[in-house]
């Protein structure tokens, strides 16, 4: 297991707690253990972190504590987007070599369990998942991970890399929702995983596509990155069925096959329900409150099909191939960087509105 001897910077790590306090502390595994190319677990590989995005998981878990049965009960590292250079690599390894560069995929499952046997390894009752507590997530200098969670990006931008995990996202709705050439789709919610949806529905053909948020600058980036997009602006004190009309209105007077519900509000959900079609399909992408009410009858007398996503899987070779062919380009939603040292400012930005922040990543240097 060699690994260069020009490594200096020590390994820290990006904290919360459940008083949501958030800071940068040393983490494993430790600079020397790093640099000796010790430590690792057979099968595994040393990842120097390039990129990591903060996703809005991060900054709920850093705020509220918690997201549904998902607990901060002790000092918790966060982050789940990440791309990085192989440092060091297990002898059993022999599919990747110190100097590939990676995406991460931040889950390790058992293998053992039905959804496990059966592909849809998301669902794995004993899955390990990076930046959910209790497991400790990928914004550190260092990570140790499995070779088989670590994707080749070839020359890939490292950026691009790391919003390789969002695109999963954004693929296992596409694809569990259906939505073919010439479906008129909505997407509620513009930011990233709105945002990428939208590219992903471009490419696969769907008109039109309406794209709905309470931000006018979140909409208007939309309209930037995909210019054929039809937006609409939602505001307060607009019922669910009136909104839905305004959608409706939106699209040309077309009711949508295809609901994509990417921000897991009440109230989307329903403007949601209210706007598609009979025999229509809302796929609800974004997390919410552990209970919410809807228009049960507008589902049972149109016949709507009400489905949920729980992250993804086998979605990154696929989400390499989109990338490195160009079909999606992912290039404008890298709005701000920052240094690791300055993650906790990267994270006042993430979480204000005001800075018009789409997709902030923390990045860091590695000798390599």
């Amino acid at each position: 297991m060699s690994i260069t001897t020009t490594i200096t910077k020590p390994n820290v790590g990006v904290f919360t707690n459940p008083a949501h306090e958030l800071w940068i502390a040393e983490s494993e595994p430790s600079l020397e253990t790093v640099k000796k190319g010790e430590g690792l677990k057979e099968g595994e590989v040393t990842i120097g972190i390039k990129s990591t995005g903060i996703c809005g998981s991060d900054v709920h878990f850093w705020h509220a504590g918690r997201i549904g049965p998902m607990i901060v009960t002790d000092t918790h590292i966060l982050g789940h987007e990440s791309a990085g250079v192989v440092l060091a690599a297990h002898p059993s390894v022999t599919q990747l070599k110190q100097g590939d560069r990676v995406a991460i995929e931040p889950n390790i499952i058992c293998g053992a369990c039905e959804p496990c046997l059966t592909g849809r390894y998301n669902g794995c009752e004993s899955v390990r998942f990076l930046s959910t507590p209790p497991v400790d997530g990928l914004l550190r200098r260092y990570v140790n991970h499995p070779a088989v969670w670590c994707h080749k990006i070839n020359e890939m931008s490292y950026e691009n890399g790391a919003l390789l995990e969002p695109l999963s996202v954004a693929l296992a709705a596409m694809e569990r929702s259906g939505v073919k050439l010439g479906d008129p789709v909505l997407i509620c919610g513009a930011g990233p995983i709105g945002l990428i949806t939208l590219l992903c529905c471009r490419a696969a053909g769907a008109e039109p596509i309406v794209i709905t948020d309470i931000d006018e600058g979140r909409l208007k980036f939309a309209k930037d990155l995909v210019p054929s997009v039809r937006t609409y602006k939602v505001e307060k004190g607009v019922d669910a069925e009136q909104a839905a009309e305004d959608i409706v209105k939106a699209a040309g007077g077309i009711r949508l096959t295809v609901a994509l519900e990417c921000t897991g509000v009440e109230s989307s959900v329903a403007s949601a329900i209210w706007s598609v079609k009979f025999g229509g399909k809302v796929f609800v992408v974004g997390v919410g409150k552990s209970e919410m009410s809807m228009p049960f009858m507008r589902l049972s007398t149109q016949e709507i099909d009400l489905q949920f996503q729980y992250r993804y899987c086998n979605t990154w070779p696929r989400a390499i191939r989109l990338v490195e062919s160009g079909v999606v380009d992912l290039t404008k939603l890298v709005t701000h960087r920052f240094d690791i040292e300055d993650a906790v400012k990267a994270f006042n930005t993430a979480a204000d509105p005001k800075t018009g922040a789409i997709k902030v990543q923390i990045q860091s240097e590695v000798d390599i």
